[in-house]
């Protein structure tokens, strides 16, 4: 079973982080994979609607690609609830005393 290109252009831009589109294109080429330009572009627009990457404008011919990461917010009342309910969990066993 073939890997889809999405999944192949997103872990090469993974290993290097950011990069241009140039750079991406070559390294697709030197892999053996051929790509028409059209469809280099609609794999790019799909990973970005998908909020995998961003890709912007550095030059009139050249994009900025980079990976996008994302930060898990720690919610302080869930925190706190969590921590409440191990309390609970410890103090119901008979004899438990911290």
């Amino acid at each position: 079973m073939a890997i889809p290109l999405k999944n192949i252009i997103h872990e090469k831009i993974k290993e290097v982080n950011s990069l241009t589109d140039v750079e991406l294109y070559k390294s697709l080429t030197k892999d053996g994979m051929i790509i028409t330009e059209d469809k280099f572009n609609k794999l790019l627009l799909d990973l970005e609607i998908l909020g995998l990457i961003k890709v912007a404008w550095i030059t009139k011919e050249a994009r900025r690609i980079e990976i996008v990461t994302i930060k898990e917010e720690i919610d302080i009342v869930d925190e706190q609830n969590q921590e409440m309910m191990e309390k609970d969990y410890e103090a119901s066993f008979p004899g438990f005393e911290k």
